[in-house]
Formats: structure tokens, C-alpha cells, sequence
């Protein structure tokens, strides 16, 4: 899983400036050793990881509802593959991190995990990544899940039914009853929270696919005065997109999260320290302000941001470096990069000066200055 949220990018920032939670979004990306604390079987395809956090790499791993863990999971072929699952546990009511996986067909790290994961196992665990947050809890909600996507809505639900003061309509999607992840949280949060939580569960064994059409039917009693998060497989995020634009919501407020597997492993090192060595003259100057730190550096105009950094060993938020997830974002504020991929920001983004600093290469001959914080 890996959150493509380009609308939601305003939202993360003013998150970032109402929350105590602040420092998550660019919290250290060094490697921790967790331990699994429980398993809990969910559905015949579906378990949670309940992994215990030692006192002292507790700051590093407070989390905002929706985000998500990279663990590393041992591979015969390559040594170690990395996969990232949704946290399904709310950083307010839950005292442990917890993560959910559903096997998939011909999908290794889900597979692995479900057969071999116990009580008492560690797993090497990058701290929590992701904007699939939300900017207030206090906002109203509509949260649209189909099937494991379940998982980061249901930290969200959690979150605000327990510290904000929002109402929130949850629409639940499953292909048949026996498939329904967390059925009994679900209703369990519904009988506690009256007049707050709407559930709306869609079984496909009962009612067929759901079209855009059929979802805009569905959608249409929350009315368009709410935050839309959506998580699910591929043709059902577009179906729900496209009914929620169909009833009038502004592209600003659905907030997209979907599943990806990682290409590459950002636990392994190697291709992070390459050497970044560059002929002279082939840099640029550049300031760049990571969690309150300012540093100052010559910029190699062939080396993206985020590998030059770690090259120096700056610590800087990133977790795929494929332009897929969108935690290394940044704001130009000074001079001009550009990107080599961008599967994340949209055109209104890009135009405020955002960039994704895995990807971002210098794009002028003057000062650039970039911040991490803004």
C-alpha cells in the first residue's frame, strides 16, 4: 500500500500546523526492530499485527490516523523485500501499533506474513509514513472502503469518533459477508457512538458490483458538506471518485488511498549511498530546512534531493523514493527543481511550489531554497 493523495496535500499542511502531532510526517527514517505482540485473525484472509514499541522509540513512532508501516520481510531470493500496510490501530484509542494484511494472489509479503508471522517475532519497521490523514477530526466525513482498504479508514473513524466532534457516514464494500474486516469493530463503533456514525455496509454477493452510478445513489443522503477519504481496490476508488464528482464535490475534498507494492527497498542502504560525486561546476547551491535544521549544500544537478541527503547523511523524510507516496514532500520557496516522476502532486500543487524530493533534481543556476516543513 502506498497513499497517492495529491488533493489531500493542503490538508496535510494544516494538519501539521493544528496538530501536537507535528513531528510525524518527518520523523526519522532509521530502521526500528518491533516485536509482535499478538495476531489477531480478522477474516479466513485477513490478519492484524499488534506490535509492542519500546518506551524510548515511542516518539518516533506517534502516527496521525490513515498512515502506514514499511516492514522489512524476509525473502529466499533477494535477502529482504519491503511492503508497506496500513496502520488499522487510531493513535488516540490504541495503545499498540497495529497493522492489517489480507493475502492477495501471487503477493509475497502478504502471503509471508500470514503464514509465518507469531507472537514474538521482530520485524525490522521504518517509522509511520503517509498523508492519507485527515487536516481536522472536527471536520464531518464521508469514508468509502472496499474490501482491505477498510484498514486506514477505520484508524480515521476511530480517531475522530474518539477526539473529534465530527459526524462521519462510513460506506463499506465487500464482495461477500465471510470478507467483512473488523464487522464486529464496526458495529461495535456504531452502537457506541448514536447519531455520530452512519454505516452503510455493500455485499457484492447480494447486490452485484457497485457502479459510480449505484454509489452516487448510496452517497447522496450524506450530503456534499464533508471530507471524502476513499481506500479500495483500483476500479472501485474510480467508481467512487467518479460518483462523488457526479454529486458536486470539489476535487479538494476526496482524499485517495491506494494500494501499491514497492519496486525498490528502502531498507536497503546500498543504492541510497551511492556515490554522488559530481565533475565540478555541475552543482547547485541550496538551502534546505529539514525539521527546524537549516543546511547548506551543493546540490548535484544529475542526484535527486532525497539521495543526496542521505549521501551526506542528513536525515530526511522519505519511504518509497519512486514519487509513489508522497512523505518526502517539499516546497520550493526559492529558484526551481524539477522532477523526474510524479505519481502524487497535480498541476494546482506543483504551481504552489510542492515537490516530491526523492525525484526532484535542480533546475536552475541560482539558490534553491527548499523547505521540509512548510
Amino acid at each position: 500500500m502506498i497513499g497517492l493523495a495529491g488533493h489531500a496535500l493542503h490538508i496535510r499542511r494544516a494538519f501539521q500546523k493544528e496538530s501536537s502531532m507535528t513531528d510525524v510526517i518527518s520523523s526519522s527514517r532509521k530502521t526500528h526492530t518491533l516485536t509482535i505482540a499478538g495476531i489477531v485473525d480478522e477474516t479466513p484472509d485477513a490478519k492484524s499485527l499488534i506490535f509492542s514499541v519500546p518506551n524510548e522509540a515511542r516518539e518516533t513512532f506517534t502516527y496521525l490516523p490513515g498512515q502506514f508501516l514499511t516492514l522489512q520481510i524476509p525473502s529466499e531470493r533477494s535477502g529482504s523485500v519491503a511492503r508497506c500496510y496500513s496502520l488499522s490501530s487510531s493513535p488516540i484509542v490504541d495503545s499498540n501499533l497495529m497493522v492489517t494484511i489480507k493475502r492477495t494472489a501471487g503477493g509475497y509479503g502478504s502471503n509471508w506474513l500470514c503464514d509465518n508471522a507469531a507472537e514474538g517475532m521482530q520485524l525490522n519497521v521504518l517509522p509511520p509514513s503517509g498523508i492519507f490523514t485527515p487536516g481536522s477530526l472536527d471536520s464531518d466525513f464521508l469514508l468509502i472502503a472496499g474490501g482491505s482498504g477498510i484498514t486506514p479508514v477505520i484508524s480515521i473513524a476511530k480517531t475522530v469518533l474518539s477526539a473529534g466532534t465530527g459526524n462521519v457516514v462510513l460506506f463499506y464494500a465487500n464482495r461477500a459477508a465471510e470478507s467483512v474486516i473488523f464487522a464486529r469493530e464496526v458495529d461495535e463503533l456504531s452502537q457506541r457512538s448514536p447519531g455520530r456514525l452512519s454505516v452503510k455496509h455493500w455485499l457484492e454477493s447480494e447486490r452485484g458490483v457497485p457502479t459510480s452510478e449505484l454509489l452516487a445513489t448510496e452517497f447522496a443522503a450524506a450530503g456534499i458538506e464533508r471530507e471524502a477519504f476513499i481506500c479500495g481496490p483500483g476500479p472501485f476508488k474510480d467508481a467512487a471518485v467518479s460518483a462523488l464528482r457526479a454529486l458536486g464535490y470539489d476535487k479538494s475534498q476526496i482524499h485517495l488511498e491506494i494500494f501499491n507494492s514497492l519496486s525498490g527497498n528502502p531498507f536497503d542502504t546500498s543504492a541510497s549511498l551511492a556515490s554522488s560525486d559530481s565533475i565540478p561546476g555541475t552543482t547547485v547551491s541550496a538551502e534546505i530546512t529539514i525539521g527546524g535544521d537549516v543546511h547548506n549544500i551543493e546540490w548535484p544537478i544529475d542526484v535527486p534531493l532525497v539521495q543526496h541527503l542521505l549521501n551526506r547523511g542528513i536525515d530526511v523524510p522519505f519511504s518509497c523514493q519512486e514519487g509513489e507516496c508522497g512523505t518526502c514532500l517539499a516546497t520550493v520557496n526559492r529558484g526551481k527543481a524539477r522532477m523526474l516522476t510524479n505519481f502524487v502532486l497535480d498541476d494546482d500543487d506543483i504551481t504552489s511550489g510542492s515537490i516530491l524530493a526523492c525525484q526532484a533534481l535542480p533546475d536552475c543556476d541560482d539558490m534553491i531554497r527548499i523547505d521540509f516543513d512548510a
